[in-house]
Order: structure tokens, then C-alpha cells, then sequence
């Protein structure tokens, strides 16, 4: 090695199979290494994230490690080199962010073929204009797929997925289906014109033997009241398309993580399909909702609105479907005063949901709360408790699965990209005066846009994907803490507000099973079933004695 030569990184980055600009990524690396040479640059270090999105440097575990490294001073460098900024970035803050921290230890960025040195002034300016802009184009791109459904939905026409039940898709237009429309008019005319809110509409279907079919986005025969709900809240069956009414929108304080949020004001158009109700229903349909969900409000507002302890996790011993929290309020002896008394009970008992469930007992919800609490304080107390819990604290946690999901997404959203690459080619190579140009070109610009569609959605999947692992290590971290609440529970529990309790609750409990009748004892608790540890999916079993309720404590490894 010659005295005086300057060690380079090289770092590469391709998110398809397409070339970049002319260049493959062999040669990309060749023009590299020549400038290399040329300069009596010594390549000290090669870095190659393949398939990997320039959306953010996350996910980009080569990239990631280079920074690590230069961090660490590995190897002394004094460049990294890319072969056009692109590769480097495509998100301003990342690339800004990541130069800085670069050359806060005297590293700097060499793009070949955008002829940029950040070690000159003019070479930072140029990145900072270049990212921004690179930046702008990928929005650019988003916002033009997305301008093209909104016209789509303006224009009336269907805007993909599957058809809404009481609708057929024909050559992708809708065309009302008779055999499920009838049951969505019944909806609305008994939502509308009779006293029944949506359980029992939901009984009154099932008690008339109404059933609907399974389709793809369904799974049960039977009208539930979530259905019932989507239904009446779709204005499609007035013949509207609407465009909106769901919107992915970044989780504040994050830089990649997304969900969905439920809009209240969106874009409605006539619809080029027939309505299946009238205008007139539908308005009276808004109406009654909307007071509804004021009454809703104030309800939930109120003492009877809270969130209860068990509520999720108590089961029915008949059918095992959660067991709900409902107040009922009685006359006191004196005939003038109510008095309010909380109880759980089988949410089929009605069979409001399809199913008719027998058990009719109603749990009052101080009597198993407190044997629930009970059996929390004597569990944590036992030494081979505190150990499971000192020994978790300390376990890792697996990804693999997740990130066996991310890398298949990854997968698929390449092949998208080289055909949507490949497509775009075809159309550059048509000639234009060939007698079929146009129809061929309107042909393959229609089967680009459409995958727009498919690409937008495997990115979002991705970073749903992304999101999950990162939970997954976040809940890690939350149940170390619950653990550490838990060896300290007695003294804390008694000191939270009802909403921590509920949190802690379902944290630490799976479900919990109760008697068919009530023991002679009068005890309705017959066994808790810890949700811990949390993350390898082993459980604690902890039941009370039918006789004399002494707990016992069984440890389960896996749950099969």
C-alpha cells in the first residue's frame, strides 16, 4: 500500500432488479472502484444491501453497519462512496442526518456519478438540494397514484376490493346481488322505522332465519352486530361511492410507523352503480346514528362508562365467549332510591351474535374481582414465582417469524418493481408509428397504474410488518416491567386508578374460567390462567380448590 493513500468505504444499494440509469449493478460497482483507482482511493471496506427500499436507512442492515463502524473507527476512512446519492438516500432527513453524523468523525460522501464531494461546500449544498429532491419525487409519485383513485371515485366508479355485500363485481362495475340486497333493505328499513337499535335487528334476522352468505370477507352465516354497523354506515347502498373514509396517517413521534384512523369527512360522489335504498333512508339513517352516538358519549362519560377489571378476560363456562359488564339498578326497600349493582354475563345469552348460549347466571362483579385479586397477591408472594419472574427478565426475545414475514414481503415488492421497471421499458420501446400504438401504449399504461395499487400496498404492509417487530421488542421491554410491578404488587395495585388496574390485568392474565353453578362455598372462580411469561407463550395455571379454595399453583411449559 502506498504511503499517504486515503481508505474509502463503498457502499452499494439496489431496491429492484433494474438497472440504474443505464448501469447494472456490476458496473455501477466497476465505475466505483475505477474512480477508486483514478483518486488512490484504497476500498478498505464493501457494504451491499440488497432489495432494500431507500425509504428510510431502516431495514438496511449493511448501511447500518458502515455508520457502526465508521462510529467505531474501524477502519480510519476518510469517504464513503456511492455511486449516485439515490443509493445513498432517498429521505432528506436520513441522508442530512446520516452525512452529519459522518463527518462529525471526519468521514465524507463521494457520489461518482452526481459528481458530489460533501468535503466542499458546494458538494453539501448540492446533497441537501438533491435528497430534497429526490424526496419530493417519490411524493410526487404517491400523491399522483393517489390523485388517480380520487378521480376514480369522482368519476363514480368502484375503486377496487371486494364488492360490499348486496353487490356483485361485473367487469368492475357494481351490480346489485337480489339474494343479499334484500337483507340489507330490511336493515335499514328496521333501523330507520322501528325502535330496534343494531342488536336487535341482529336478533330479529337470526330469529327469521335471515343468513348471509360467506363471501371472501366474511367467515360467519350469521348478521353480527359489527356488520350490521358497517352496513349502516356505508353509503354505498345509496348509490354513493365514497373515497376517505379510512386514512393511513403517521403515528406522531415516529418516523416510519403508520395506522389506520377512521375519517369523519370524506369524499362522496354519485355512484355509477344503483342504490338500494333511497336518499330519504339513508339521511334518516345518519340521523339516528349520529344521536345514538351522542347518547353514546355521554354514557360513556359517565360513572357506568368505565372500563372494567375483567372485562375480555372472564369466560362463559357454557360456550367460553366472553363474559360482559353490565349495571342493573334495583328499588331500595324504601321504594324511593335506586341502588346500582355490577354483574358479568355470557354475551350469547341473547343470541344476538347467531349463537344461543344457556348459561343465563349473572357473576356479581365485586364477589369475582376480589377472588381474582386474592389469587394475584398469594401467587406473586410464592418464591418459584419471583424466580420465573427474575429469570424472564433476563430472556430474549425471537423475531424470526416476523422477520421471515418482512423478508417475504421484501421478496414480492422486488418482483413488483422489476415488472412495473419491465412495463415501463415496453412503453418507451413502442414505436410510435405502428398502426395499434395507441391502443397498446393506453394498454400498458393501465396495467402500471394499476400495479400502483399493488406496490402501495406491500410497502404499507411492510412497514405494518416493520412496526410489529419493533413491538414485539417493545412489549419485551413491558412485560420486564410488569414483572418488576408484580414483585412489588401488593403495595402497588391498591394504589393505581381503575384504568391501570385494567391495563395490568389483561397484561398478566390470558382468560379466566368460572363454575357452571355457583359452589356450595359460594365461590364462582374455578381457575386463572396467567398470561405469563408474555413473550414464549408459557403460562401459569393457578386454580382454587372446589372444597375448601386453598390455591394450588401448577406450572405449564408450552402451550401445545
Amino acid at each position: 500500500m502506498m504511503e499517504g493513500k486515503k481508505k474509502v468505504y463503498m457502499y452499494t444499494r439496489v431496491s429492484t432488479a433494474m438497472q440504474v440509469d443505464g448501469y447494472s449493478l456490476e458496473a455501477q460497482k466497476t465505475r466505483m472502484k475505477m474512480y477508486a483507482e483514478f483518486n488512490d482511493f484504497e476500498i478498505v471496506g464493501e457494504y451491499e444491501d440488497a432489495g432494500k427500499s431507500g425509504k428510510s436507512i431502516e431495514g438496511r442492515p449493511a448501511f447500518n453497519q458502515m455508520m457502526e463502524d465508521i462510529k467505531q473507527g474501524k477502519d480510519n476512512v476518510s469517504y464513503v462512496l456511492v455511486f449516485k446519492l439515490s443509493r445513498f438516500g432517498r429521505h432528506a432527513a436520513d441522508v442530512l442526518s446520516s452525512l452529519q453524523i459522518m463527518q462529525d468523525f471526519n468521514v465524507n460522501l463521494i457520489c461518482v456519478e452526481d459528481g458530489i464531494d460533501s468535503s466542499k461546500d458546494a458538494g453539501k449544498l448540492m446533497i441537501s438540494v438533491l435528497s430534497a429532491v429526490a424526496e419530493i419525487e417519490r411524493e410526487n409519485i404517491r400523491v399522483q397514484t393517489m390523485e388517480g383513485r380520487i378521480q376514480k371515485a369522482r368519476e363514480g366508479k368502484w375503486n377496487g376490493g371486494f364488492a360490499p355485500y348486496g353487490y356483485k363485481l361485473v367487469d368492475g362495475n357494481l351490480i346489485i346481488e337480489e339474494d343479499e340486497a334484500e337483507a340489507i333493505r330490511l336493515i335499514f328499513d328496521k333501523y330507520v322505522n322501528t325502535e330496534l337499535g343494531i342488536t336487535g335487528i341482529a336478533r330479529y334476522l337470526q330469529s327469521h332465519g335471515y343468513k348471509k352468505k360467506v363471501r371472501q370477507n366474511g367467515k360467519h352465516e350469521y348478521f353480527s352486530t359489527y356488520f350490521i354497523k358497517a352496513i349502516l354506515h356505508n353509503p354505498v347502498y345509496s348509490g354513493k361511492i365514497a373515497f376517505g373514509r379510512r386514512k393511513t396517517e403517521k403515528v406522531h413521534g415516529t418516523r416510519n410507523e403508520y395506522r389506520q384512523v377512521v375519517q369523519k369527512d370524506y369524499l362522496t360522489a354519485e355512484g355509477s352503480h344503483e342504490a338500494i335504498i333511497s336518499d330519504e333512508i339513508w339521511s334518516m339513517t345518519l340521523l339516528k346514528l349520529e344521536g345514538n352516538a351522542r347518547k353514546y358519549t355521554r354514557n360513556k362519560d359517565g360513572k357506568n362508562g368505565r372500563s372494567h377489571l375483567l372485562s375480555g378476560l372472564l369466560k362463559c363456562p357454557v360456550c367460553g365467549a366472553p363474559l360482559y359488564h353490565s349495571v342493573t339498578r334495583k328499588r331500595k326497600k324504601n321504594g324511593e332510591q335506586y341502588k346500582e349493582y355490577g354483574y358479568y354475563a355470557c354475551k350469547h345469552r341473547l343470541g344476538t351474535e347467531g349463537d344461543k348460549c344457556s348459561f343465563k347466571k349473572q357473576i356479581k362483579d365485586d364477589l369475582i374481582e376480589s377472588a381474582v385479586i386474592e389469587i394475584v397477591v398469594n401467587l406473586v408472594k410464592k418464591p418459584q414465582f419471583v424466580e420465573i419472574m427474575k429469570e424472564k427478565i433476563e430472556s430474549k426475545v425471537d423475531t424470526s417469524v416476523i422477520e421471515k414475514e418482512i423478508s417475504t414481503l421484501e421478496t414480492e415488492l422486488r418482483r413488483q418493481l422489476s415488472v412495473h421497471g419491465r412495463l415501463t421499458k415496453e412503453v418507451d420501446g413502442l414505436d410510435p408509428d405502428d398502426k395499434h400504438y395507441e391502443r397498446m401504449k393506453a394498454d400498458l399504461d393501465n396495467r402500471i397504474y394499476n400495479m400502483y395499487d399493488s406496490i402501495d400496498e406491500l410497502e404499507e404492509q411492510l412497514a405494518i410488518a416493520r412496526n410489529k417487530k419493533m413491538m414485539a421488542v417493545s412489549d419485551k421491554m413491558k412485560a420486564d416491567n410488569v414483572y418488576k410491578i408484580l414483585l412489588f404488587f401488593d403495595e402497588l395495585y391498591h394504589k393505581m386508578n381503575e384504568e391501570e388496574q385494567r391495563t395490568l390485568m389483561s397484561l398478566l392474565i390470558s382468560e379466566i374460567h368460572v363454575f357452571e353453578e355457583r359452589t356450595e362455598n359460594g365461590q364462582w372462580l374455578k381457575e386463572v390462567v396467567f398470561n405469563l411469561p408474555i413473550i414464549d407463550g408459557e403460562r401459569v395455571n393457578m386454580s382454587l380448590d372446589k372444597e375448601n379454595t386453598v390455591e394450588t399453583v401448577v406450572l405449564l411449559s408450552k402451550v401445545k
